[in-house]
C-alpha cells in the first residue's frame, strides 16, 4: 500500500462523507433540518424519550457538542428537553408532536439516498454492513 491519497481508505471515507452530506442537505433543508440534527430525530423516531447520553453513545458525540444540537431541535419545537424524576443528573430528550410529525415528512429520503448511490438495495446495505464493521474493529484497536 503507498501514501497515494487516492490508496487511502481514510479518504475514500472523508470524501464519501462529504459527498453524503451534500446530497443530504438539499433532502434536509425542505425539512429545515442539519444532518446532525436528522441524526438525532432518526435516533428518537426509533426510540423515544433517550436520556442525552444514550443519545450520545448512539450517535457517538460527547454531550459537548449534542447539548447545543439538542437545544436547536428543542427551540425549533421538536423535541423536550427535561430532568429525569428518578435522577435529577440525567437530561431526558423526547420528541413533540411536530417532532413526531417530521417523520412522515423524512420517509423518501432513505429512497432519495439510494437512487443517488447508484447502488442496489443489496450493495449498499452490504457496504453499510462493511463500513461499520470497519468501525467497530478500529473502535477496538484505538
Amino acid at each position: 500500500m503507498t501514501l497515494a491519497l487516492p490508496d487511502m481508505i481514510c479518504f475514500a471515507l472523508y470524501s464519501a462523507n462529504h459527498a453524503m452530506q451534500r446530497v443530504y442537505a438539499p433532502l434536509l433543508a425542505d425539512l429545515g433540518l442539519t444532518y446532525p440534527q436528522y441524526l438525532v430525530l432518526l435516533s428518537l423516531w426509533d426510540q423515544d424519550d433517550q436520556t442525552v447520553g444514550a443519545l450520545g453513545r448512539a450517535l457517538d458525540l460527547e454531550s459537548n457538542t449534542l447539548t447545543p444540537l439538542l437545544k436547536r431541535i428543542e427551540g425549533q419545537g421538536l423535541v423536550q428537553r427535561t430532568r429525569s424524576a428518578s435522577d435529577e443528573r440525567q437530561v431526558r430528550v423526547t420528541l413533540t408532536d411536530q417532532g413526531r410529525s417530521l417523520q412522515a415528512r423524512a420517509e423518501h429520503i432513505p429512497a432519495c439516498i439510494l437512487a443517488r448511490s447508484g447502488l442496489d438495495a443489496t450493495a449498499l446495505a452490504a457496504l453499510r454492513d462493511a463500513v461499520t464493521t470497519l468501525r467497530d474493529q478500529l473502535r477496538q484497536a484505538g
